[in-house]
């Protein structure tokens, strides 16, 4: 008996020695080639870059809508005649609402394949993630007929990434994934009733909680950086992008194409050489050419954003427009800031609702009460007003003396967005004060701060300590564990 004991021990110590060994590989493994990237500088005028945005507000009793994002996204693909690269996380109809949504994913979808038919030698790639099939479950109805049409589709192969959620993710990969991903689905759709019955592996695998979360379209004219998907139910919410030309559309080629090749796409697909050297900014003056743009991906966001921070000093002003907020090391760095009397404005969805569903106001309203818990005068939170949509930008806009930053893109504040776990993508901006660029942002901040000619922003006090004591503690627990989509 004691024997049969001895070797059963053994065999328990052996197990969570090769558990605590997956996870911790899994957690630090090298990244492949071009991940966490970050591009050169390039100087770019005012006619180089443009600030997108779609705003949902109140007026007069109603709800507006001010929507540029798609249209350019739109333009951009009908302009395209050599080469055209797409890496969006959404791409589908899916919803749990019965709101009428604007048909985003088919148009993008339909305006692809026509611009295939007009232009047959141009070169398209759609990079995506497979929540769009949620596991391989069924068939993505608005993709699969761009792979019909001869567009190159990737799915990324979300197992090259490091894993975020680690305890369950190291049960996974030693026995979970082994059994594949085959049959009909029999469980109801966690994405919206619309869509087809999953698997239960489906479900396991979904549990891993990473993704290729990225919003990016680039073609031979200008490249787009935004954080809103082509996703039906997304239709409505409040999002930001960046419009850029010149030179700096070659680093969204190799960022992007460092995708495709870990996910086992056609590098064929991507534009060729020549067509990359054909790509020349326009011929504005360089003396007039005050701005500098950057690429940066994943951890390298998180970098720019403490790094912009940091350079503020007293009564300069930082501007956060946020729908997830929880990474440690961003905030520290506004409390670190604030403490150096830099003016603070922060403005964050309150995380209420989700394609219809309600929702705990996790992660932004623990970490909203963190930062004003010490009464700082000079750091104030206000919650988008939302209804039913979210406000989904992230941006950050730090303005100093004479010159200013802005980090916005396809990327959270938080640990599993831009620690090296979800792809992500957004654009580093500096430039002086009398920028355009930097001008529109700043009305865009006051615009809504402010509550210009509509509703956009309520108090801090809309929903301080509304978070009951059992859930803040679940919040904790989920944030330690890791066991959390934020």
């Amino acid at each position: 008996m004691k024997r049969w004991y001895k070797k059963k021990r053994y065999w328990a110590i052996l197990l969570i020695l090769i558990y605590a060994s997956v996870i911790a590989y899994q957690q630090f493994k090298p990244l492949p080639d071009n991940i966490s990237y970050r591009g050169d500088w390039h100087e770019v005028g005012n006619n180089e870059i443009e600030f997108l945005y779609d705003l949902t507000y109140q007026k007069d009793g109603s709800e507006k809508y001010d929507q540029q994002i798609f249209d350019e996204v739109y333009q951009t693909i009908e302009e395209a005649e050599q080469f055209l690269v797409l890496d969006f996380f959404m791409m589908n109809e899916s919803s749990s609402s019965s709101r009428n949504f604007p048909e985003i994913s088919e148009t993008l979808s339909q305006k692809l394949i026509k611009q295939k038919e007009k232009f047959p030698e141009i070169k398209i790639v759609f990079i995506t993630d497979r929540i769009n099939t949620t596991y391989s479950s069924h068939s993505a109805q608005h993709i699969e007929p761009l792979e019909k049409a001869g567009i190159e589709v990737i799915y990324t192969d979300l197992e090259r990434l490091r894993d975020p959620n680690p305890l369950y993710s190291g049960i996974w990969r030693m026995a979970l994934q082994w059994f594949g991903q085959k049959g009909e689905g029999w469980l109801a759709n966690p994405f919206g009733s619309e869509l087809p019955d999953v698997t239960a592996r489906s479900y396991l695998e979904l549990l891993n909680i990473k993704a290729n979360h990225r919003k990016v379209v680039v073609s031979e004219n200008n490249g787009l950086v935004l954080s809103a998907n082509p996703h039906d139910a997304s239709g409505f919410h409040s999002n930001i992008g960046f419009k850029v030309k010149g030179n700096i559309l070659k680093d969204f080629i190799e960022s992007e194409k460092a995708v495709a090749s870990f996910s086992g796409g056609n590098l064929d697909a991507f534009p060729t050489q020549k067509q990359l050297n054909d790509i020349n900014s326009e011929s504005q003056e360089t003396s007039e050419k005050t701005t500098k743009i950057q690429l940066v991906t994943e951890q390298q966001i998180q970098q720019s954003a403490t790094e912009s921070i940091d350079t503020a000093r007293k009564d300069d002003e930082i501007w956060l427009g946020m729908f997830y907020l929880a990474d440690r090391d961003i905030v520290d760095a506004l409390k670190e800031a604030a403490d150096r009397d830099v003016q603070i404005h922060i403005i964050l969805d309150p995380n209420q609702n989700a394609f219809g569903s309600q929702k705990l106001g996790l992660p932004n309203i623990p970490v909203a009460s963190e930062l004003v818990a010490e009464d700082r005068k000079n750091l104030t939170v206000k919650w988008y007003n939302t209804n039913k949509e979210q406000y989904h930008s992230k941006i950050l806009f730090v303005k100093r003396k004479d010159s200013s930053k802005i980090v916005a893109g396809s990327g959270n504040y938080t640990s599993r967005n831009i620690d090296n776990y979800n792809l992500e993508t957004n654009l580093y901006v500096t430039a002086l004060n009398d920028a355009q660029i930097i001008k529109d942002v700043e009305d865009y901040f006051h615009r809504i701060w402010n509550n210009e000619d509509g509703i956009y922003t309520d108090d801090y006090d809309k929903y301080a300590d509304s978070l009951p004591f059992l859930k803040r503690v679940g919040y904790t627990l989920q944030k330690i564990t890791m066991f959390t989509t934020y």
